[in-house]
């Protein structure tokens, strides 16, 4: 697991971009615009031969407990608490803030060793903040500059000892373990020479990616809360909260499962501030990473427009889905609520039939079971794979109950029909003339490829290849 290392400090001093550095990728959305970071978002650092754990954190605020800001604090809060080391920053082009001391105070009373980083001090400009953050009693602040990397080896030589300790800590641990069982149950083969095999899902080497996904306030963030049973991800009757997609590692029935908290999606005509676009590319983003991808629904308002909208991405992405009708606890005729859902099913998946649709209460913990019940099967059937021979004799069905259409008094033939690839599952159909097969045909043999081999759930891909001619090469040499 190794060190974690907390950023704090106030809004708009630079936390975002040098969490970004240390973990050497855009991870974290930044802005000009102060409090961009909300939720405290962990990432893997590497600094020379250093690794640990670096978490950022929203901008320190003195506010009520009960606002927005004042939950933002307390997510910071426990991001201390979880840290073996702080990492506190101020803005050196803009000195030591009233609200810097303040902070530095709460700082210096924490049992967690505190490196004081003077961030944006290239430049002259920067040398005033410097020399007055030696007064937050924090220690010798680091002049440092996340955007342009500069006092790197000084926050190496400061944080190597920490992370050094908590490494020889961590292998002394390790010896203590019993791992024999682990190596007498690997598979051999003749010459004893270890078999490779691939890593089952779910397992802490390969957790299950899923994305949780939907229209702002449809209760994302409260559902992932009640699955870690504790308040992780920020949340409030305010729309909009969730910026960063924010991943968290779950277990459930001993599978591993890493969930990705994403903002919500709304119309593209909508989305004006940059702020807001990139925070929807970033939800965007986490889809395409994804395996399964679980749409919430707010089931006072389902299956709007901009619902439907992000369904038809995940199926062009070629993500499995499951659909979370969230807030079930609040409806009084359920019956005439379920009715209006499974019409809406019916009419509106066209690309991904079967979808698995679960009604759910994510502030009561209602549901979740039956929801990651649906997650595994959507997950299988993304995989499924039918063998060549199978595939073959369903043509012959389906071609025999339903012939191709026929063009200009000659009937299109299909003459083979093979799986390429799954993830989704891929299929190649070999014609004579795939060009004049109607678009409805095409939609008819997915419909019965999705019923005769029970892939719900996922896309299906089908595709056409035109076979070579065998009487084109004979017809060239009589022409020569």
């Amino acid at each position: 697991m190794g060190a974690k290392v907390a950023i704090i400090g106030r809004p708009n001093v630079g936390k975002s971009t040098l969490f970004n550095r240390l973990v050497g990728k855009r991870l974290a959305l930044v802005d000009d615009t102060p409090g961009v970071t909300r939720d405290r978002r962990p990432g893997e650092a590497r600094l020379g031969d250093l690794k640990f754990t670096i978490v950022d954190t929203a901008g320190l605020e003195d506010a009520d407990s009960a606002s927005l800001a004042g939950r933002m604090r307390r997510q910071t809060e426990e991001a201390i608490l979880e840290a073996d080391a702080v990492l506190f920053v101020i803005d050196a082009r803009a000195g030591v803030t009233p609200l810097d001391a303040h902070f530095a105070e709460v700082a210096r009373k924490t049992t967690r060793p505190v490196i004081l980083l003077a961030n944006k001090a290239e430049g002259k400009a920067g040398h005033s903040g410097l020399y007055e953050s030696f007064a937050l009693g924090l220690g010798d602040p680091i002049a440092f500059s996340a955007e342009h990397g500069e006092g790197l080896s000084d926050l190496y030589d400061a944080l190597k000892p920490l992370v050094d300790r908590i490494d020889a800590e961590e292998a002394e641990a390790a010896e203590d373990i019993e791992i024999e069982e682990a190596v007498t149950n690997v598979d051999v083969d003749e010459d004893g020479e270890p078999i490779e095999q691939e890593i089952p899902v779910g397992t802490t080497e390969r957790p299950l990616r899923v994305a949780i996904v939907g229209r702002p306030n449809a209760g994302k963030s409260t559902l992932i809360n009640s699955m870690l049973g504790e308040e992780r991800m920020l949340t409030g009757p305010e729309a909009g909260i969730t910026r960063d997609s924010i991943s968290v590692e779950w277990i459930w029935q001993d599978r591993h499962i890493k969930l990705f908290d994403t903002a919500g999606i709304r119309r593209k005509a909508r989305v004006q501030e940059k702020l807001e676009k990139l925070s929807v590319a970033d939800a965007l983003r986490a889809i395409k990473f994804a395996e399964v991808v679980v749409i919430t629904l707010d089931a006072t308002n389902s299956f709007e427009k901009q619902d439907l909208q992000i369904i038809e991405l995940v199926a062009r992405e070629g993500r499995a889905l499951v659909v979370a009708v969230n807030k079930w606890d609040l409806i009084e005729d359920r019956d005439a609520a379920w009715k209006r859902i499974k019409d809406a099913n019916d009419r509106y998946f066209n690309q991904i039939r079967g979808v698995q649709i679960v009604t759910m209460s994510g502030i009561q913990g209602q549901g979740i079971d039956r929801l990651f019940e649906g997650v595994f099967k959507a997950y299988e059937a993304w995989n499924s794979r039918v063998s060549t021979s199978k595939l073959n004799r369903w043509l012959e069905k389906v071609t025999a109950n339903h012939p191709t259409p026929a063009v200009a008094g000659r009937r299109v033939r299909l003459r083979y029909v093979t799986q390429a690839k799954t993830r989704p599952p891929h299929f190649i159909a070999f014609s004579s003339r795939p060009e004049q097969l109607p678009e409805s045909y095409t939609r008819y043999l997915v419909n019965k490829l999705r019923e005769t081999f029970n892939i719900h759930g996922t896309p299906i891909r089908l595709s056409y290849r035109k076979g070579d001619n065998p009487y084109a090469v004979k017809k060239k040499r009589k022409i020569q």
